[in-house]
C-alpha cells in the first residue's frame, strides 16, 4: 500500500498507482480550466418570463385602467435564515417585496390593468417637485408655478396593501438511498412554503374591497454518489460526487405575488369592483381560475359573495388646475349729479324730533 498514490480535489478522492497518471492529467486540466474566467462567472441577463408571469400578462383586458397606489409590501414573518450551529442575521426572504409587487401590477394584462402611482418613495418625489418650485421662484420670480410646467399629481382610486405573512421551513422532507458492493447513491429532498397576502382598499371610503392569499413552495434537492472498493488487493478506488439545487426564495416570492395579483383581479371581477372589456372571455377566465382554487374541496363550485358597499370604487375625480382669467379694468364713467327736492323733516301737525 506504500506505493499507491492518493489525490484529493474538493470532495473527490482517487487512490491507486494504476490511476495515478490519468488522474494527474485530469487535475492539471481542471486547474487550467479554473483560471479560465468564462467558467468562473456568467454574463448578466434579463430575467426570464416564467409561466406564472406569462399567464398574468395574457389576462384579458379590462374595461378601463385602474389607478392604484402601493405604499409598502413588508416582510411580516420576522424570520432569519436557518443555520445548523449559529444564528444568521440575514432575512429568510427578500426585503424588496414592494418592487416585486409594482412589477407584477404593471405586468397584469401587459400594462392594461393598472396605472401604478409612486407612493413608496413619495418623500423623494415631493422633494424634487419642491426643488422645481423653489428654482422657478428664485430665478424666474414666479410665486406660483404654472400648472403646465408642474401639473398636479394623479390620485389613486385603489390602494394595494399586503405583505409576506408566512415562511414555513421543511414542510416536507425526504430522501432515497442505496448501496451495493461499495457503490452508494442517495438523494435528499426538502420543501419550504412562502405565503403572501394582498388587499384592495377604496380611497373614497377606506373599505377593504377584497383580500386574497397565495402560496408558493421553495424546493431543494440534493444528489450524492460515492464509490469505495478495492479493484485489486493493493489498489483502492474511492470517488465521491454530488449536486444540490436550491430554488431561490426571491423567484418563489415573485411567483407568489404574481399569482396573488391574478387572483385579486379575478375576485374583483366577481365582486363587480372592475370588469373585463370582453365579458365572454372574462367569464371563462374566472371559471378556470376558480376551478383551480376549489379543486381540493368536495364542492368544486364557488359560493356567491356579497359585493362591497362602496360603489364605483375605481372612479375618482382628478384635480384640474384653476384657470385665472385676467379681466381688463373698465373705463370709469363720469358721475352725473342730479338735484332733488327733499321732503320737509316734519309736517305741520308733527312736532320736531328732539
Amino acid at each position: 500500500m506504500n506505493d499507491t498514490l492518493r489525490i484529493r480535489s474538493g470532495t473527490k478522492h482517487v487512490v491507486g498507482k494504476r490511476f495515478a497518471a490519468p488522474v494527474l492529467l485530469v487535475m492539471v486540466t481542471l486547474a487550467g480550466c479554473a483560471t479560465n474566467k468564462s467558467l468562473m462567472t456568467e454574463a448578466p441577463r434579463v430575467a426570464e418570463v416564467s409561466e406564472v408571469n406569462l399567464r398574468l400578462r395574457n389576462i384579458p383586458a379590462p374595461k378601463q385602467r385602474i389607478p392604484v397606489a402601493v405604499y409598502d409590501f413588508k416582510d411580516e414573518t420576522g424570520q432569519y435564515r436557518e443555520a445548523a450551529n449559529y444564528q444568521q442575521l440575514s432575512r429568510v426572504v427578500t426585503q424588496g417585496g414592494v418592487a416585486i409587487l409594482i412589477k407584477a401590477l404593471q405586468d397584469a394584462g401587459n400594462r392594461r390593468w393598472f396605472t401604478v402611482m409612486e407612493r413608496n418613495k413619495l418623500a423623494d418625489l415631493l422633494k424634487e417637485r419642491q426643488i422645481i418650485t423653489e428654482m422657478r421662484r428664485l430665478y424666474r420670480g414666479e410665486e406660483k408655478v404654472n400648472a403646465s410646467v408642474l401639473p398636479p399629481l394623479k390620485h389613486a382610486a385603489i390602494i394595494i396593501e399586503g405583505g409576506i405573512i408566512g415562511y414555513n421551513h421543511n414542510v416536507q422532507t425526504g430522501g432515497l438511498g442505496a448501496s451495493y458492493l461499495g457503490i452508494t447513491g442517495d438523494s435528499d429532498y426538502s420543501k419550504d412554503e412562502i405565503t403572501v397576502s394582498l388587499r384592495a382598499i377604496s380611497t373614497k371610503t377606506g373599505e377593504v374591497l377584497t383580500t386574497v392569499t397565495a402560496r408558493k413552495t421553495v424546493v431543494s434537492v440534493g444528489l450524492q454518489a460515492s464509490v469505495f472498493r478495492y479493484v485489486k488487493l493493493d489498489e483502492l478506488l474511492q470517488a465521491e460526487g454530488g449536486f444540490t439545487s436550491n430554488e431561490p426564495s426571491q423567484i418563489a416570492l415573485e411567483a407568489a405575488v404574481e399569482k396573488a395579483v391574478e387572483a385579486l383581479i379575478v375576485e374583483g371581477v366577481e365582486l363587480d369592483i372592475w370588469q373585463f372589456k370582453d365579458p365572454g372571455n372574462g367569464t371563462s377566465y374566472v371559471e378556470t381560475l376558480k376551478s383551480e382554487q376549489y379543486k381540493d374541496t368536495k364542492d368544486a363550485t364557488s359560493p356567491a359573495m356579497l359585493p362591497p358597499e362602496t360603489k364605483n370604487a375605481t372612479a375618482i375625480s382628478t384635480t384640474v388646475p384653476r384657470i385665472v382669467i385676467s379681466q381688463k379694468p373698465q373705463p370709469t364713467q363720469p358721475v352725473r349729479q342730479t338735484t332733488r327736492r327733499l321732503p320737509p323733516p316734519y309736517s305741520n301737525n308733527e312736532e320736531p324730533l328732539g
